[in-house]
């Protein structure tokens, strides 16, 4: 009867790594007491849906700032000003830019495309950088200029970031920060 106590006990003590990580997910969210809260460690089950399929568009509150050209996507108090992802799995601002020339790339693809895994079941983290180059597992990705001003709270060094397929804009790929629920395009740069 004791080897199987001693199994249980292992099992145990192997599994409480594994529940630290998840019980604490390093603040930064933005709470609002709703389903709608905003960061915290919470992942998307899947990236945004194509905005040419979606029935009802969120509209953000997208106004260009005076001293940017870029948009206040704020949609509920204590939400972040930037693209963000609402933890019912509403993408907020990912229709925001269809349509806009800055996100035509003369060389989509350019560097290849990223195979190091989408999605929820792939959380990164950073290793580095800085908007301009930043990487992670050997993959390196660089911030669109225009979404630049959304990730100046961005931990370079040691954010968690999950990586989804931008399904309206050729070449672009969407990083999710799980800390603050924000998120960016970026091109692949290559291994």
């Amino acid at each position: 009867m004791q080897p199987i106590y001693l199994l249980i006990a292992v099992m145990l003590i192997a599994s409480c790594p594994t529940l630290a990580q998840h019980e604490n997910h390093g603040g930064g969210g933005h709470e609002t007491g709703n389903r709608e809260a905003v960061g915290g460690g919470y992942i998307p089950r899947g990236g945004p849906p194509a905005a040419h399929n979606n029935i009802r568009r969120p509209v953000p509150q997208a106004q260009p700032q005076q001293s940017n050209d870029h948009a206040s996507f704020r949609d509920h108090e204590g939400h972040p000003e930037a693209p963000h992802v609402h933890q019912n799995g509403e993408w907020v601002g990912h229709d925001w830019g269809r349509g806009d020339a800055r996100f035509h790339l003369d060389h989509p693809w350019e560097h290849g495309h990223f195979e190091g895994g989408f999605g929820p079941r792939f959380v990164w983290r950073l290793g580095g950088g800085g908007p301009g180059r930043f990487w992670f597992g050997g993959y390196y990705f660089s911030v669109a200029s225009f979404d630049v001003g959304y990730c100046g709270d961005w931990l370079w060094d040691s954010d968690d970031i999950v990586i989804y397929d931008d399904p309206d804009h050729v070449g672009w790929y969407l990083a999710y920060n799980v800390r603050l629920g924000t998120y960016v395009h970026v091109t692949y740069m290559g291994r």
